[in-house]
């Protein structure tokens, strides 16, 4: 591979031969001077131009203040922002599922409590009997 100063003296004398020739076109005879331009357009266009490499940070900075990962990150970003919105539904069907099971258990102690005991049925309707029941299933369990 050849470096950097090796292509700017090529250029160097690629440009010092055509200026020499450009002088000395009028002098030179009409079929001279196009084969001579022929040979000129297709060494410009076999002339390889070495490839600019640029690096790219994996992180840019936007024009409003966010982070972006780079150009390979652009077709996940749709993706990206549906996985929350994936987490939060599964999030808020656990909790459902927590307290529904949670009612349920309450509901049965009611129920067992009523199959089990001797208490008059209106019982069963006073706001603090369920705190009651609460409060000797804790007696039991701690005994």
């Amino acid at each position: 591979m050849k470096s950097n100063a090796d292509h700017h003296t090529q250029d160097q004398f690629g440009h010092l031969v055509a200026r020499a020739l450009s002088a000395n076109l009028e002098q030179m005879p009409y079929e001279v001077q196009e084969r001579l331009r022929a040979a000129r357009m297709r060494a410009v266009a076999a002339r390889r131009v070495a490839p600019i490499l640029v690096t790219r940070a994996d992180v840019q900075h936007m024009g409003d203040g966010t982070l972006t990962l780079g150009s390979p990150w652009k077709g996940w970003t749709p993706l990206a922002s549906l996985f929350p919105i994936a987490l939060l539904l599964v999030g808020l069907l656990t909790i459902n599922m927590v307290l529904d099971e949670y009612r349920a258990n309450e509901v049965a102690e009611v129920d067992a409590a009523l199959l089990t005991d001797d208490l008059p049925p209106h019982a069963y309707t006073d706001p603090g009997f369920l705190h009651f029941l609460k409060l000797q299933s804790t007696d039991h369990t701690s005994d």
